[in-house]
């Protein structure tokens, strides 16, 4: 018999082993949710807005981390694994090479949005 990978029950739980399973096997439509951030103050007031959605294109500020204080856009967005990866952004491997840096969507603060990409 095969269990039941996903439920929206797991979301309302109050245990953390929950909730991490609920964002885990959520199917690609519920974890586009999952991948969004605050606007910065100029940006919430034109929007009317307190977060958004990030899509490649979209200029942001790193507010946490190793990279805090840096901006760059985003260059590809992970859904899989819930993550954004932004250019210039990237760490130097043992061997050398640079690789780009995954970063948290919690820990982004969007500066300016990408209008091209959202009109469509």
């Amino acid at each position: 018999m095969k269990s039941k990978k996903f439920s929206v029950k797991w979301i309302s739980s109050t245990k953390p082993k929950k909730q991490r399973k609920y964002r885990y096997n959520a199917p690609l439509h519920v974890k586009q949710k999952f991948v969004s951030a605050h606007l910065s103050p100029e940006l919430r007031t034109k929007q009317r807005k307190r977060s958004l959605g990030l899509r490649v294109g979209d200029k942001v500020k790193l507010m946490r981390g190793q990279f805090k204080g840096q901006t760059g856009k985003i260059e590809r967005v992970d859904l899989k694994k819930s993550k954004v990866f932004i250019g210039k952004i990237e760490f130097i491997k043992s061997d050398g090479t640079k690789v780009m840096y995954p970063v948290d969507p919690s820990n982004l603060m969007i500066v300016e949005i990408n209008e091209e990409v959202r009109k469509k």
